[in-house]
C-alpha cells in the first residue's frame, strides 16, 4: 500500500507551524497575488522562505499555488516568483493554467508541478495529457466519483493523485466561479472571491417582484447556492485504496484553531488505518472534534452516487462548539508553568482544554498571572499570562473552551 500524505492548507506562517507541530506531511500555501485566496491568507516570499527552512528542518513538505488564471500583466511576476521559489528548494508548485505551466518549466524544467483541482482533470486522456507535459501530480476534479477516481488511477500509476478530503465546497464545477466577479467585481478566479454564494437571496419571479417564491427542501433536492462541508474521515480506507497519493483538506483561510483540530484529527485516524488496515474503525472522538471547529454540517460530497453537494437548508449557519483561547508561547520547566498569548477571554475557575499531538488535557483556571507576577481574574485577547502546569508544553500549542453564547473565534 503507498503511504499516502496528509496535506495541511497554511495561510500564513503561524498556521504552518501549528499544522507541522499537529502532524502534517506536507503542507500547501498562497503566494502573494498569485494564489486563489485572499490576500491575507498569502504568504510573502521572505515568510515563505522562513517557512520552507522550518518544515524542511521537520521533515515536512511544502507546495506553493501559483493558481490564478494568469492575465499577460502577470506572467513577468509568475517568472520572477518561480525562480525565487526554486532557489527556496520549494518541493512543488501548484499550478493550473496551461501557459503559467509551460512558463514553469521552461524556465525551471527540474520543478516539481501539481495540476489544481481548478483545472478539472475527469478523465485518463486529460491525465496522460498533463503527464506529457510535466506534472507529476493531479488534483483531480471534485465532481468525480470514487469508482471514477479508482479507475483513473489504475489506468495511469505512475501518475500521483491527490483528494480533498476535508472542508468547505464551492457551489461552482472545480472552484471555477463568477458570481462574485459579476456582483461586485472581486474576481475568484484571480483570488478575490468575496463568497457570495454565502450570502442570503430571496427568488423573485419577474410578474410578481412583490411576492418572494419559498424554495422547499425534499429528498431529491437542496438549496443551491452553499454546501454542507466535506468530511472524508469515515471512509479514508476507500480513499487510500483508490490510489491517492495525498489527502488535502481545505482551509487557507480558516483559524489556527480549524488547522489543529482537523490536522491532529486525521493524523490519528490515518495513523490508525496505516497501522492495521484490516481492523480500521472509525473513532466517535474523531467526529466529536470535526464537530468543535467551525463547520456548516458535513457531507461527502460527490464521492458517492447517493450523496450531492448542495445539502443546507435557510437556518444553516457556521457552527463551532468550542472556541479556541489562546496559544503556547513558551514553557518554563523550572517554574513548572507556560506563558499563554490570550486570543479571547479566559477567566479564573474557566474550564479550559490543552491540545497536545497526541492527547486533549483538561485543565481548570484556578491561579492565573501576568508576566510581572500581578494575579489576574480575567484575561483578553493579546494579554500575556502565565498558568501553571507540570509537563512539557510544545510552543503552538492551542488551548480552547466549550464556546459560550458571547464567545467567538
Amino acid at each position: 500500500m503507498r503511504r499516502p500524505e496528509l496535506l495541511i492548507p497554511a495561510g500564513n506562517l503561524e498556521k504552518l507551524r501549528t499544522a507541522i507541530l499537529y502532524g502534517a506531511d506536507a503542507v500547501y500555501v498562497g503566494v502573494a497575488g498569485l494564489s486563489l485566496r485572499a490576500r491575507q491568507s498569502e504568504f510573502t516570499l521572505a515568510d515563505l522562505e522562513m517557512g520552507i527552512k522550518e518544515a524542511h528542518q521537520k521533515g515536512v513538505k511544502v507546495y506553493a499555488a501559483l493558481n490564478i488564471f494568469a492575465r499577460n500583466s502577470d506572467l513577468p511576476n509568475v517568472e520572477t516568483v518561480v525562480n525565487h521559489l526554486a532557489e527556496m528548494a520549494i518541493d512543488g508548485i501548484i499550478a493550473s493554467d496551461p501557459g503559467v505551466i509551460q512558463l514553469i518549466r521552461k524556465t525551471n524544467p527540474n520543478m516539481v508541478v501539481h495540476l489544481s483541482t481548478q483545472a478539472n482533470t475527469t478523465n485518463v486522456e486529460a491525465v496522460k495529457f498533463w503527464a506529457n507535459h510535466g506534472v507529476s501530480r493531479i488534483v483531480l476534479a471534485r465532481e468525480l466519483n470514487l469508482d471514477e477516481v479508482a479507475a483513473i488511477a489504475k489506468m495511469v500509476p505512475e501518475m500521483e493523485f491527490e483528494l480533498f478530503i476535508h472542508g468547505a465546497m464551492c457551489m461552482s464545477y472545480s472552484g471555477r466561479c463568477y458570481l462574485s466577479s459579476y456582483l461586485n467585481h472581486r474576481s475568484a478566479n484571480q483570488g478575490d472571491c468575496s463568497q457570495p454564494c454565502r450570502w442570503e437571496y430571496q427568488l423573485i419571479e419577474a410578474t410578481r417582484p412583490d411576492v418572494p417564491l419559498i424554495l422547499e427542501e425534499d429528498d431529491r433536492y437542496s438549496y443551491f447556492l452553499s454546501s454542507k462541508d466535506l468530511c472524508m474521515v469515515e471512509y479514508l480506507p476507500q480513499i487510500v485504496n483508490a490510489g491517492i497519493s495525498s489527502l488535502k483538506v481545505e482551509g487557507r483561510m480558516k483559524t489556527v484553531y480549524y488547522v489543529a483540530v482537523v490536522t491532529r484529527t486525521y493524523r490519528q485516524a490515518l495513523d490508525s488505518y496505516l497501522q492495521d488496515p484490516e481492523h480500521y474503525s472509525v473513532k466517535a472522538e474523531w467526529i466529536d472534534e470535526l464537530n468543535k471547529v467551525s463547520n456548516r454540517g458535513y457531507t461527502t460530497g460527490f464521492y458517492f452516487a447517493s450523496e450531492k453537494i448542495n445539502e443546507i437548508n435557510p437556518t444553516t449557519r457556521y457552527y463551532q462548539s468550542y472556541d479556541m483561547v489562546g496559544t503556547v508561547l513558551e514553557y518554563n520547566p523550572a517554574a513548572k508553568k507556560i506563558l499563554v498569548g490570550a486570543r479571547n477571554r479566559i477567566s479564573l475557575n474557566d474550564e479550559i482544554e490543552l491540545l497536545l499531538p497526541d492527547e486533549t488535557i483538561k485543565l481548570n483556571v484556578t491561579e492565573m498571572h501576568d508576566e510581572a507576577g500581578v494575579p489576574l481574574r480575567a484575561a483578553h485577547n493579546q494579554y500575556r499570562i502565565i498558568l501553571p502546569f507540570d509537563r512539557e508544553v510544545p510552543v503552538g500549542a492551542v488551548i480552547r473552551r466549550a464556546a459560550t453564547a458571547t464567545s467567538s473565534d
